[in-house]
């Protein structure tokens, strides 16, 4: 069976990271087909949003380590581990976590754009306690998700991190029953989907790079989106649809 699951309907792509056995632990294979499913989403242009899961009930608990033992490496050029953690899909991507998002599964949540999580998950980064560091994007993004001295806790000690707590911080959108944050996700993406397409992806562009940005560099870089949007189909068919009190109809152009 693959080690990775899609199913695309109604512009949303759900991809699940399918090795239960091995609480979803990334080797090369599951990268390398994590890589092909992303780049399947972003070249299709009936997909606005994607949703990465976990099969079994945890999310991924990071890098096959027996794997890494063996020489492989769980990473390709430019899109780094898991063929996510380097370069996310310019569309939106949520993450809807069941059970554990350890070490390098805590970066691939953390690599999403929104998060869904259960009750009952758990959240850490213990990279530390193996004699390693979160180079998956971990470092990079958990300060910005979490208050600093809450992220380097996380960091520094290795511990776990409740779903609930992580939902109080806001690096969780929405808290689900257990067992229900694929639904949970399932919901969040169709209202993303009923969206204008390129705005959507466009509004992901520039939130997404605020935080690299001066205000008058973001400014700058708006205004060259803006243009491109403005100029767009469906720029002019949502207007056009709030007068005539009705829905709209996006083409993605």
């Amino acid at each position: 069976m693959s080690t990775v699951l899609t199913e695309f309907a109604d512009g949303v792509a759900v991809i699940t990271i399918n090795r239960p056995q091995a609480r979803n632990a990334v080797d090369l294979e599951v990268t390398k087909a994590l890589a092909a499913a992303i780049d399947e989403f972003e070249s299709r242009s009936d997909l606005m949003v994607a949703i990465l899961t976990g099969a079994g009930g945890t999310f991924c608990s990071g890098m096959d380590l027996k794997a890494f033992a063996r020489g492989e490496k769980p990473a390709l050029p430019g899109r780094g581990f898991a063929g996510i953690a380097e370069c996310p899909p310019a569309k939106p991507l949520i993450t809807a976590v069941e059970g554990w998002a350890a070490a390098g599964g805590c970066e691939l949540a953390l690599a999403g754009d929104l998060v869904v999580a259960a009750r009952d998950a758990t959240f850490s980064l213990p990279e530390v306690k193996r004699g390693l560091i979160a180079a998956g994007g971990g470092l990079q993004r958990v300060a910005k998700a979490l208050p600093y001295h809450l992220a380097m806790q996380l960091v520094l000690t290795g511990d776990p991190l409740p779903a609930t707590k992580a939902h109080e911080y806001g690096l969780v959108n929405v808290l689900a029953e257990p067992g229900g944050a694929l639904e949970e996700a399932r919901a969040l993406a169709a209202r993303i989907a009923a969206n204008a397409p390129l705005a959507v992806r466009a509004s992901k562009q520039i939130v997404a790079a605020s935080v690299r940005y001066t205000d008058a560099e973001a400014f700058a870089t708006q205004h060259e989106i803006w243009v491109e949007i403005t100029a767009s189909a469906d720029a002019l068919e949502g207007p056009r649809a709030f007068a005539e009190k009705r829905a709209p109809v996006w083409t993605g152009r």
